[in-house]
């Protein structure tokens, strides 16, 4: 029907027809002048609502038949089973329980650094920014992150924010060449600077020249001044090589990181720095060396062999 005043004016007295008989019907109760209309249009009509309710509403079809079922118990029963069921075989799929798995390494690491974090999902690899190493995150300004927060995961140190739209955010890993970190060496305490290689180790810096450094030891982040872009403690990663001081003022390490770069999905930004600096306290437990077992062999002299042990020429 086009929109014109005669439209209108139908539509109001219309609804006008339907207030007055609303009203009449009420006070007439049970003996009701529409009584008879109404009951026809029940019969013509009923069936068919019958029909189309079972068909679009089999939550109201369950709730029906427990409701009418004189073994209430028994059925109730038998949804929760089936309920356990679906819960089972959700947990059963391979990828929510390496979701699961992540998120919970996260908020671990996040405890134990005390960091406040805003979770998110990686859903965009290496926008149309270039060359650089970034993803691109499903959290934004509206989820209150800003420009230069530090983003980690379950393993570590993932990178830092950049851009913030709305909804999304531009995170630089911290494997990109453009990426700095200033890191701590666990134990010693030694101070540097990491730098991202692609997709090789990251290349550490030593202030000290003449530290002592060997392979397998650990380093976390230092910190940023008012810990922007970078909060203190969050594992970087592993030294797998250590170059010769050669008498320089600075050392060079090349460092396997925590986080693999290629494989990220559920990350954290910190929105809100821990009061106490954690240092090394977020690492993971180093793993236990694994014992070399001792081979005994024992020789059995054969029954045919002379007694003393010479073999004699036939």
């Amino acid at each position: 029907m086009r929109d014109t005043r005669e439209s209108r004016l139908l539509l109001v007295l219309l609804i006008a027809i339907a207030f007055a008989l609303i009203t009449v019907d009420i006070r007439g109760g049970e003996d009701s002048p529409v009584d008879g209309a109404r009951q026809a249009a029940a019969t013509v009509f009923g069936p068919i609502e019958n029909g189309v309710s079972a068909a679009v509403d089999p939550v109201g079809n369950a709730v029906s038949a427990i409701r009418d079922s004189g073994e209430r118990h028994d059925r109730l029963a038998e949804l929760e089973r089936e309920n356990a069921a679906l819960k089972a075989e959700l947990g059963s799929d391979d990828r929510n329980r390496s979701r699961l798995k992540q998120l919970d390494k996260m908020l671990k690491v996040a405890g134990e650094g005390q960091y406040g974090i805003k979770g998110a999902e990686v859903i965009a690899i290496g926008a149309a920014q270039g060359f650089s190493w970034t993803v691109t995150i499903d959290a934004g300004a509206n989820d209150g992150l800003q420009r230069d927060m530090t983003v980690l995961n379950g393993d570590g140190l993932v990178g830092r924010v950049t851009t913030v739209g709305p909804n999304t955010a531009t995170v630089l890993l911290a494997n990109d060449p453009d990426f700095t970190v200033g890191t701590r060496m666990e134990g010693n305490d030694e101070l540097g600077f990491a730098s991202g290689q692609g997709d090789g180790p990251l290349r550490v810096e030593l202030l000290n020249g003449k530290a002592q450094i060997k392979k397998g030891d650990r380093l976390v982040t230092f910190g940023s001044q008012a810990d922007r872009p970078f909060v203190p403690g969050v594992p970087v990663g592993v030294v797998s090589r250590v170059d010769p001081s050669g008498g320089d003022l600075t050392r060079t390490l090349y460092v396997t990181p925590y986080v693999s770069f290629t494989k990220l999905d559920i990350v954290g930004v910190v929105v809100q720095a821990p009061k106490k600096d954690p240092r090394d306290t977020v690492l993971p437990a180093k793993p236990k060396p694994t014992p070399t077992p001792t081979v005994t062999v024992t020789v059995t002299p054969s029954a045919q062999a002379p007694l003393d042990g010479q073999y004699q020429e036939q």
